[in-house]
């Protein structure tokens, strides 16, 4: 009988033993590849886009121009120039000629622009909130009430100077809903421009992601 719970007693410190290894976390950078290194070009050129809705009163074509220049000058180091284009069809994205004879093959530089709608509505909902009663827990009453949500959607391309043809593209959508019924969509455009910025600069920069390890002690 001893020896079985000697027994016993070896075996559950050998699991013990192998189950509590000593370690250590550790924080490493790890490099994250883009679609596209937007930085081996010497110039980016910024053009119009083309507009298929957009709230009464707000140039957004315009809005989208000074957002993207600004952000983008900020973080390349070639240059940064603006380009007025008329943009009348979505099918002169698939037409390279069209592009190339527009930017007679200007080496190392792209074209930014891109397709944009941007909306609102007004969505109504009934809210439910406990009654103050103090006989009854389950009791609910409901009002009605109205948020207001801006949505943008936009399809960014970066398109080659000497052949025409499309480098990067990408379809981004992103909703912002506002307590204020009366949030105006100039204020609510930086809001969605923002988490678009975010999305397609991680695409398009070799950055490093910071992330954790665990190192084994022996």
């Amino acid at each position: 009988m001893k020896k079985n719970k000697l027994l016993f007693v070896l075996i559950l410190l050998y699991f013990a033993s192998c189950s509590s290894v000593n370690h250590t976390k550790v924080a490493v950078q790890v490099p994250v590849e883009p679609v596209l290194d937007i930085n081996q070009f010497d110039e980016i050129i910024v053009s119009d886009f083309l507009i298929k809705k957009e709230p009464e009163d707000f140039d957004l074509n315009r809005e989208l121009v000074t957002f993207f220049t600004t952000e983008i000058t900020q973080i390349i180091k070639g240059r940064v120039s603006r380009r007025r284009i008329s943009l009348d069809s979505e099918e002169l994205f698939k037409n390279a000629s069209f592009w190339k004879e527009l930017l007679s093959g200007s080496q190392k530089t792209v074209l930014f622009t891109g397709i944009a709608e941007y909306t609102e509505e007004i969505r109504k909902a009934v809210i439910r909130t406990k009654k103050k009663r103090s006989d009854d827990h389950y009791s609910r009453e409901g009002a009605m009430e109205e948020r207001r949500f801006y949505t943008l959607n936009l399809s960014l391309y970066l398109i080659d100077s000497q052949t025409g043809e499309t480098l990067y593209a990408q379809a981004f959508k992103e909703t912002q809903g506002y307590l204020n019924p009366k949030q105006t969509g100039p204020f609510a455009f930086f809001d969605v421009a923002e988490k678009v910025k975010g999305k397609f600069f991680n695409q398009i920069l070799n950055r490093v992601r910071a992330q954790q390890r665990y190192l084994i002690l022996r």
